[in-house]
């Protein structure tokens, strides 16, 4: 697969996921897919390790439950062979209590047979959190 394939399949799955297209991400996501989104799940229950298509997509459900997703765009792609990174400007409408969290997330991808087969997501979790609880945490230096 080429670094063009590789690039043709990121736009294509982000611009799915902007148009909540969930039935073309899921064909977009192979079988084996090892999916790891890190940060506290105390605050962010959707987050940890999900392997296999089907709990990948009951994990975005379960993010779509607690999140609305207000924007999720592209700022850019690096592309080598078969893999990707990509920095995100997202925010979100946290259901519960209306608040927006906007963050940036770090993406890392790789494709196999043109289907998503590994994904890692980084994201400044403490200020999440502070974005998701609404308050600053007063903690001792």
């Amino acid at each position: 697969m080429g670094e063009a394939d590789t690039h043709a399949l990121v736009r294509d799955i982000y611009d799915a996921y902007g148009r909540r297209d969930f039935e073309r991400i899921a064909a977009l996501i192979h079988d084996d897919i090892d999916w790891i989104i890190y940060g506290p799940p105390q605050v962010f229950p959707f987050v940890g390790r999900k392997q296999g298509r089907v709990a990948v997509l009951q994990n975005f459900a379960e993010i779509a439950r607690l999140y609305a997703v207000e924007h999720h765009d592209r700022e850019f792609v690096v592309v080598e062979g078969d893999q990707a990174a990509v920095l995100v400007k997202a925010s979100f409408v946290q259901r519960s209590s209306q608040r927006v969290l906007r963050i940036r997330l770090a993406n890392f991808l790789q494709f196999r047979d043109g289907r998503l087969i590994m994904f890692r997501e980084f994201f400044d979790s403490f200020d999440a959190v502070e974005q998701a609880l609404g308050r600053e945490l007063d903690l001792p230096l």
